[in-house]
């Protein structure tokens, strides 16, 4: 499957987009994110890109989450579902999505109980996230409708 143009507008929507570097707020400066939540070895401190190089790396970073999404979920998604789950890899991680009760629940076709998983991932660095909150709910929201 393919992230939708509402899936990419949720991912943007919740990213913000950012031409200039910025360390991330939840970890304390480390990693420096840059464009919409771009993060990796390539996003130094102080840099700035243009829109075009912005729009690029959301292409790829949300690509790379649907790859993950199509990879590791074994049972049929509509495409709300599948959205869903490729803004919240974007926003946690393969590595969290892998081993998460989230991808659990959906692989066992239990989609009821996979959504109330959403709201338990709004923390970062142990406090709970305003922003985090918010993501969470229209995530939820996107995989149940």
């Amino acid at each position: 499957m393919q992230v939708s143009p509402a899936g990419v507008a949720l991912t943007k929507s919740m990213e913000g987009c950012s031409l200039t570097a910025y360390p991330d707020p939840a970890s304390g400066g480390s990693p420096f994110t840059c464009g919409y939540g771009h993060t990796g070895s390539d996003v130094k401190p102080g840099m700035t890109i243009t829109q075009a190089k912005a729009d690029a790396w959301l292409d790829y970073d949300i690509a790379r989450s649907a790859q993950i999404v199509n990879s590791l979920v074994h049972v049929y998604l509509n495409q709300n579902q599948f959205d869903a789950l490729v803004d919240f890899v974007f926003n946690v991680g393969a590595g969290n999505f892998r081993s998460s009760t989230l991808l659990r629940l959906v692989n066992a076709g239990s989609f009821a109980a996979a959504a109330d998983q959403f709201p338990r991932w709004t923390q970062a660095a142990g406090k709970v996230m305003p922003g985090l909150v918010k993501r969470r709910e229209a995530e939820r929201a996107l995989f149940v409708s």
